[in-house]
């Protein structure tokens, strides 16, 4: 474990519950933040994992070490890309919290190092493995919608409490990109999803140009104001990243995908998860479904009626070890069936369930859409990562 904080602890817990994987070194120059995931590997009778506490660097003898097959990376975004590619460089399989990185030279950093030493480079995302997105992903190989037309994803969420984070916690070091950056900063939980279904960097179609625009900046402004006190650091920001992020993603077949982020204004939480077919559609949050033949497709299948599509679609995985992954916690148990997936490929040396291209698509958003803000909504081209590749890499199958 590179970070144990706020996201690490989170997977060091669910490690430890798994009898056939063994936490045996961490990293992390909080002390506290290392003592408590320490503590937690003792409450859970695992043995005591070596700690790396001395300053920002000292992840590096803890890549030296040789009872590390694979490191989980939950750091601040700037350390993805050094921390991702100094492991693959020692030997050693990546699995890197979200985005992937935050740079296209960034990301093509670590796709090219994880060909290099062919090691795994997987995008911690974990709302792929969420109960809904994995029923979407195999309605979706069921062909129950028909040919797939267009999709919503997005990431709304309003995190302006994180503002009042100072010295340490997820706010401490995310607060600053909202005054320096303009566009999507955070695209990979609605996106993963709905590109898969859409089989994007997989045999014949990959993601082509995005084009994004902005709202004006105006609630972070206005949250400093009201509600930080004089003297605190990000009371004392210009906030430039517009409320909400709108970006038009369309790829080379011309199906055409909504992303939105906004972690700024007052309003419930969503990711959209939407999957337009030409047979049909499903909406998340609250998750419906209109299908033809299914009834009447001016009205919603939704609520209790969804439980018969369950009872026929419900994912192999989720049929598995739901029930293990609910009672484990973790957004809804999702964040324990893609850690259970990462240990069991690792284990039968599969492939992963995501390949490291599609992981720098989904992040790419970012720096594409900031560019193309600047440039008053022009599109711009994704690179194609994979260099032709994705067109001998089959569709991620429904798994059990």
């Amino acid at each position: 474990m590179i970070g144990v904080g706020d996201r690490g602890s989170t997977h060091v817990r669910l490690i430890n519950r798994m009898p056939d994987a063994e936490i045996t070194a961490m990293a992390d120059p909080h002390v506290p933040a290392a003592r408590r995931a320490e503590d937690a590997c003792a409450r859970a009778g695992k043995p005591k994992p070596a700690l790396f506490t001395d300053g920002d660097h000292d992840y590096r003898r803890l890549l030296d070490r040789d009872d590390v097959d694979a490191v989980i990376i939950s750091t601040p975004w700037r350390w993805h890309e050094p921390q991702g590619v100094a492991a693959m460089r020692a030997g050693k399989h990546a699995f890197i919290e979200v985005p992937l990185a935050i740079t296209v030279d960034d990301i093509w950093s670590l796709v090219e190092t994880s060909e290099a030493t062919g090691r795994h480079c997987m995008m911690l995302e974990n709302v792929n493995y969420g109960r809904d997105e994995l029923l979407t992903l195999n309605l979706c190989r069921q062909h129950v919608f028909g040919e797939l037309t267009h999709g919503e994803a997005s990431y709304i969420h309003d995190l302006r409490f994180q503002m009042k984070d100072v010295d340490w916690g997820t706010g401490s070091w995310r607060t600053a990109y909202h005054a320096h950056t303009n566009g999507n900063l955070y695209p990979t939980h609605g996106l993963g999803p709905v590109a898969q279904y859409m089989n994007l960097d997989r045999t014949d179609d990959r993601f082509d140009t995005i084009t994004s625009m902005s709202s004006p900046a105006l609630g972070r402004n206005r949250y400093a104001r009201e509600q930080l006190p004089e003297g605190h650091p990000y009371r004392q920001l210009a906030y430039t990243c517009g409320d909400m992020s709108t970006s038009i993603v369309r790829t080379q077949l011309g199906r055409t995908i909504l992303v939105q982020y906004d972690t700024t204004t007052p309003r419930p939480y969503t990711r959209h998860n939407l999957i337009q077919g030409t047979r049909g559609c499903l909406a998340g949050f609250p998750t419906r479904i209109a299908v033809e033949g299914w009834g009447d497709t001016h009205h919603w299948i939704e609520g209790d009626a969804l439980d018969e599509v369950r009872a026929k679609y419900e994912h192999p995985l989720w049929r598995r070890m739901g029930r293990e992954a609910e009672a484990a916690g973790g957004h809804g148990g999702m964040d324990f069936i893609m850690l259970r997936r990462v240990v069991e490929c690792l284990k039968a040396a599969d492939p992963m369930d995501q390949t490291v291209y599609e992981g720098a698509s989904w992040s790419v958003v970012r720096p594409l859409s900031e560019a193309s803000v600047a440039a008053g909504g022009k599109p711009m081209a994704f690179p194609d990562f994979s260099r032709g590749r994705y067109r001998q890499i089959a569709p991620l199958g429904i798994v059990s």
